[in-house]
Order: C-alpha cells, then sequence, then structure tokens
C-alpha cells in the first residue's frame, strides 16, 4: 500500500478548510460538503475552533485515490499558530498552497512558500474563490511569479471568472505561447533539459511533461490549478495533479519503526495518543519502542516505552486498528512521556531547528481560584506535551507560571482548553516580549584543587565566557580532553551552564555566547554534584566581571490594507514608534513593510480591524534584538 502524506496550507481564510472538505466530498468520505461559518467541518474538531471558525490544530483525515491513501493534514492558518504548522512541516510528502483569487499573495502566503521551497517539498498552488467578485487569473499569475516563485506553471485556466457559474479548463499546450510558457519554466529549473532543449531540432519532440513531474517531485517547479472549493470547480482536476505530480515515496518496510511523533491528544480519560508519521518500519502494537528527544539547549536523551496500541487512518477520519506499514500516519497509544517533536526508532529523526522563530512574547498565568494551582501547573505541562513552544516555567519573582505565546488568540485557546479539559477558569497578566541578556566582554574563572578556592572541593575546573555571533544561541565547548571527566561530571558541568544561564542579572536569558571548559581535574572521591557547585560559583563571578546588556526583540513586519485607510494606518505606526521601510499601493491597496518592537505589535493589531473595518492583513516576525542601554527592564 502506498501513502501520500499532503498539507493543506494557506493564510488564513485562504479558503483550505473548505478545500478539504471538497477533496473529501469528492473522493465518497462525506456526503456533503461542511461549512467552516457553520463550524459543521470534518477537520475543526475543537469547541474553539467551529466558535471562532479557524484551524487551531493540524487534524488528519485520509481518502484514497485509486491505489493512493491521501493522509490530508489540514493546517492552521492564523499567525498565532505557526509552530502547528511547523510540526506538520515536518512529516509532509507533499502540499497544496492555497491562494485566493480574490485577496491573491498575501504576507503568510508567501512565508508558508518559502519555507516549503526551503524543505524542497513538493508543491502545488490551488487558487480558490474565482466565483467571488474581484476574482483574478492574469494578473494574479503575475503577482504570485514576482512575490512567491517564478517557478509556476497554470495546468487551468478560468472561464467566467468572478461569478457563481465560473468554470475551469485544461491548458492547452498545443498553443505555440502555452507550450514557450512551459520550456521557459523548465529550461530554467535544470541546465540538462536546458541543453537537450539547445540541442533539439524540434523542441516538441521533448518529454517535456515528464520532465514538469520531475521538477515537481523535487520542489523546482509548482503546477497552479484554479478553482472553487465552494461550488467543487476545479477541484477534480487538482485530484489529479496530487495524483500526477505528488509523490508517494517507496518505504523500507524492514527494520525497526522510525518516524516523528507531530501530534499529541488526550482522551477524557486522560489517555495520551502519539501521532507518529512512520518513514521506515512496521510499528506493531506491544511494540518495545527507542523514543529520543532534543532538548531546548540541544542535547539529546533517550527514553523508551510500549505501544499498547495503534490505529491506522483508513476513511475520513476513522482509523482501523492493528500494524501501520511504513509511510502512515499511526495513532500510537502507550506512549506516556511522549512529547511533540519526539523521534521514534532513530535520532536522525530529530529535526535540526525549527523553521520558523520562536515565540518573543510570554504571560503569567493565574488559576482563578486559587485551589486549582496545583492543578493548573500540571494542566499547562499536558499542554506543553502538545505544543512544546508553550514553555511553561516559573515566574520566580511571582512565583506564578508563565507561558511564551505568539498572539493574543493564543492566549484564548489556552484559556478554552483549560476551561473545556480541565475544568480550570484562569486569568492572565499583561502580556510582555521576551527579551535577552548578552554578555559585554570576555572573562575567565578557575578552580584549582590544592590551592585557596571558594570551596574545598579536591577539584579544578576552568571556564570561560564570550561574546558569540547574534542569534548563535548558547555555544558550549570542551578545551579539554573528555576522558579528563567522566560522563557524569562532563553533563554537571554542563546543566550546571545552562541552567545558570536563563537568568542573568536582569532576569533574562543569557544567550548568544561560547562557555568554554578550559581546566579540568580531580583528586579522590568526587562526585558530579561537587562539580555542578563549583561551576555555578564560578559563573556567578564570571558574569558579574563581563557584564550584560538587556536586548529587545524587533520584529519585521508586513502589512496590507484599503488604501483610503492609510492615513489612520501610517499614525498608529507612528504611535507604535515603528520604522517603516517601504509603502506602495496598488489596485486599492495599501502595502507597508517595516520593523517595530516585538512589545508593540499586539497594541497595534488590537487596532487594526477599527482602523480598517477589519479589511487588514498584518504578519510580524522576529527579525533581531536591538540593544536598551538606558533603564532595561527587569523581569518581573
Amino acid at each position: 500500500m502506498n501513502f501520500l502524506n499532503l498539507g493543506i496550507l494557506a493564510h488564513v481564510d485562504a479558503g483550505k478548510t473548505s478545500l478539504t472538505e471538497r477533496l473529501l466530498f469528492n473522493a465518497g468520505i462525506i456526503d456533503r460538503v461542511g461549512s467552516v461559518d457553520q463550524g459543521s467541518t470534518q477537520t475543526d474538531s475543537m469547541e474553539l475552533e467551529r466558535r471562532r471558525g479557524i484551524t487551531i490544530q493540524s487534524a488528519v483525515v485520509a481518502f484514497a485515490l485509486g491505489d493512493l491513501t491521501v493522509n490530508l493534514i489540514d493546517t492552521p492558518g492564523h499567525t498565532d499558530f505557526i509552530a502547528e504548522v511547523e510540526r506538520a512541516l515536518h512529516v509532509l510528502d507533499g502540499a497544496v498552497l492555497v491562494v485566493s483569487a480574490v485577496e491573491g499573495v498575501q504576507a503568510q502566503t508567501r512565508v508558508l512558500m518559502r519555507t516549503l521551497k526551503r524543505l524542497g517539498v513538493p508543491t502545488l498552488v490551488f487558487v480558490n474563490k474565482i466565483d467571488r467578485r474581484g476574482a483574478r487569473e492574469d494578473d494574479l499569475l503575475r503577482e504570485m511569479a514576482e512575490h512567491l516563485t517564478p517557478a509556476i506553471l497554470p495546468m487551468t485556466t478560468v472561464v467566467g471568472i468572478g461569478g457563481i457559474e465560473a468554470q475551469v479548463a485544461p491548458v492547452s499546450f498545443d498553443q505555440p505561447e502555452r507550450f514557450d510558457q512551459a520550456i521557459e519554466r523548465l529550461t530554467a529549473g535544470n541546465d540538462d533539459f536546458l541543453a537537450a532543449y539547445l540541442d533539439a531540432s524540434d523542441p516538441r519532440g521533448l518529454d517535456w511533461q515528464s520532465e514538469l513531474t520531475a521538477q515537481t517531485r523535487r520542489g523546482a517547479a509548482h503546477p497552479v490549478y484554479f478553482g472553487s472549493a465552494v461550488t467543487g470547480a476545479g477541484v477534480e482536476a487538482l485530484t489529479a495533479g496530487i495524483r500526477r505530480f505528488l509523490p508517494a515515496p517507496a518505504r523500507e518496510a524492514d527494520g525497526p519503526p522510525q518516524g516523528t511523533v507531530f501530534k499529541v491528544e488526550h482522551s477524557e480519560t486522560g489517555r495520551k495518543t502519539a501521532y507518529i508519521r512512520l518513514r521506515a518500519g512496521t510499528l506493531v502494537p506491544r511494540e518495545r519502542l527507542e523514543v529520543f528527544r532534543r532538548s531546548p539547549e540541544g542535547t539529546v536523551s533517550l527514553d523508551a516505552g510500549k505501544v499498547t496500541g495503534v490505529e491506522v487512518f483508513a476513511s475520513g477520519a476513522g482509523t482501523t486498528t492493528g500494524s501501520a506499514p511504513p509511510g502512515s500516519i499511526a495513532k500510537a497509544s502507550g506512549l506516556t512521556d511522549v512529547r511533540i517533536g519526539d523521534a521514534v526508532g532513530s535520532a536522525a529523526e530529530l529535526a535540526d531547528r525549527g523553521l520558523f522563530t520562536p515565540p518573543t512574547l510570554e504571560t503569567v498565568v493565574r488559576a482563578v481560584d486559587r485551589n486549582d494551582k496545583i492543578a493548573l501547573a500540571k494542566a499547562l505541562t499536558s499542554l506543553a506535551e502538545r505544543d512544546p513552544l508553550v514553555d511553561p516555567h516559573l515566574d520566580e519573582v511571582s512565583g506564578q507560571t508563565a507561558v511564551r505565546l505568539y498572539g493574543e488568540v493564543q492566549k484564548e485557546v489556552v484559556a478554552s482548553l483549560l476551561a473545556e479539559e480541565f475544568g480550570i477558569a484562569v486569568r492572565f497578566e499583561q502580556t510582555r516580549a521576551i527579551h535577552i541578556e548578552r554578555p559585554n566582554q570576555a572573562a575567565e574563572a578557575l578552580h584549582e584543587m590544592g590551592r585557596w578556592a571558594p570551596t574545598s572541593h579536591a577539584l579544578t575546573l576552568g571556564l570561560r565566557i564570550e561574546p558569540a555571533e547574534p542569534g548563535s544561541g548558547l555555544v558550549y565547548e570542551l578545551e579539554v580532553e573528555r576522558g579528563s571527566l567522566t560522563r557524569a561530571m562532563r553533563n554537571a558541568v554542563e546543566e550546571a551552564v545552562r541552567t545558570r544561564l536563563r537568568r542573568g542579572p536582569h532576569g533574562w536569558e543569557i544567550t548568544d555566547c561560547r562557555v568554554a571548559v578550559t581546566a579540568t581535574g580531580y583528586l579522590g572521591p568526587v562526585k558530579p554534584g561537587q562539580f555542578r557547585e563549583v561551576a555555578v560559583l564560578l559563573l556567578d563571578g564570571m558574569i558579574e566581571e563581563a557584564g550584560t546588556t538587556v536586548y529587545a526583540p524587533v520584529n519585521r513586519f508586513e502589512l496590507e490594507f484599503p488604501h483610503r485607510s492609510s492615513g489612520a494606518v501610517v499614525a498608529a505606526l507612528i504611535d507604535c514608534r515603528a520604522m517603516i521601510n517601504g509603502q506602495f499601493s496598488a489596485n486599492g491597496v495599501g502595502y507597508i513593510r517595516g520593523a517595530m518592537d516585538a512589545e508593540s505589535v499586539n497594541g497595534f493589531e488590537s487596532r487594526l480591524p477599527s482602523l480598517t473595518r477589519g479589511r487588514s492583513v498584518f504578519l510580524a516576525e522576529l527579525d533581531h534584538y536591538r540593544p536598551i542601554r538606558t533603564n532595561p527592564p527587569r523581569r518581573s
């Protein structure tokens, strides 16, 4: 059996969930197309999703295309849930990027295409809403070539665009201009094909369609299909394109199961279920699995667990029990400590780094009923299993738990989950930006046995801290022989370094620095805890000597809005001390890009709907950190 794990991605409201519904309807999985507005879709199962009409958590549904089983992954479109999109991207064989024929290429669309191209995920483009007034074709294709990628090739064209009766027709590549367009796209993506074209006496004898398939499967070309998820126009052509252009990779059935956990669910009884995308091997019940996890500091740990049950998606959201073959998505129960991002069977399955910038905001969350404080901590730990970037951590000044966020909408989601699943009502403090500290200069310290030292431990330990490149994080290195300490001692020193640097003199994490172990030694029965104690003492002195500067996160932003709102929008940006780097307007739409402190993003974003009558598109993501020389904020 062959599997294709297919992602549907888009800017919010472009119609990806509606497209999912139409694909399921055409495949005979459902007998009517659900409505996002009415909360009747297959993939938006959370009460909050139905209430707000947005996708918050990735959902998986399956349908058959001949002998191919397609596992369709519907992902969030709202920027507050970009981490959920990231988790899905790591497990895809192919993707359909949905673009609105009316709104066109929006800010999040560009971010998604840029990431898909970086990962080399084969991607088709579906231009939705051709039945809506204001829909565009030729103009939109030029916009896509300019702002998404020039490697697009329309496979269908629209008849009666902008009306409810709009239909699509296949592009005829017998027409010279269409054929030339195809050849131009393909020769740009493959030097060998360009050479064959230049050598050919009759270019029409070239097998250009096979070349298009090959380039699409390696992410170098992107066929474009027009249509309407609401009326169904063009969706069958897209389905044929999925079958033709997107790969169903052959998988190795022998050997232990290997894969990636990209989603974790909890049932009402508390049972945990892990969604595992299997790249190799077959997963069967009662099998013992090795599970690998990378910590935020970069270290990899190994755990093991026994799978008590295995389900595989069969039809729609339904599953069948039994074994999960390679290439499939398995729902595995019994792994009590599993988290999103864990790798099964091999550490090589762990993602090297995040695709998107981590959250730059945090807020303290309190239980309305003080008696729920312990239950709240447990509930937040459970939520972190599903979304590690929430990262519940103790706010040392208030003694309460703080969580990391991408935006204000995420607050509502956390509050809703805590109320609906755990029965805990919460309130949040004001959202604040997560600053960082960087060391100002290098500093060294040495604890040497046999000489005066802050402790009497019979050990030698030398450390050095120095500034590193912005964005490099914490670089930890050994400048001594690994054999000079036992593994437990080495781990104790590294753990002490990473833990101590989480809180600098102003309360923020010290990062973008290099810490090196410069000297080691011990005499007699020395415990790892003694190395940990000495390391902390040395770090305390080095941090005081080096000093730190606090840096504030600065987000770059892209903003689209009705041009008639320009005056009010620019005035609001000035109020937020934003730096405008570019501004223009076209077809009644204003565009601004620039940068502003992350602290100001939420306030500005909350004002936009009233300034633009709800017709603005705003995307912000971390760009850099700026130093705060005077009165730096303290974490409190």
